[in-house]
């Protein structure tokens, strides 16, 4: 399991790098990873201190530090 988790970091990781900060939902609508490998990876990555999470009303906006 860590394994996909380690690669859906590494992916979102890349998307962000490319993209820009985003939302959970569009990295999920354009990567194809799922939501709950999304939240892993999301968590794996905030551990690592790589992410930043703002939270404007609902929508929460994922960026790199």
């Amino acid at each position: 399991m860590s394994n996909v988790i380690g690669d859906a970091a590494g992916k979102i990781w890349q998307y962000l790098n490319d993209n820009g900060p985003s939302s959970a939902n569009k990295i999920e609508k354009d990567t194809g990873i799922s939501k709950n490998d999304i939240q892993r990876a999301i968590g794996w990555l905030s551990k690592e201190d790589k992410l930043i999470i703002e939270a404007k009303g609902r929508v929460e906006t994922i960026l790199l530090k």
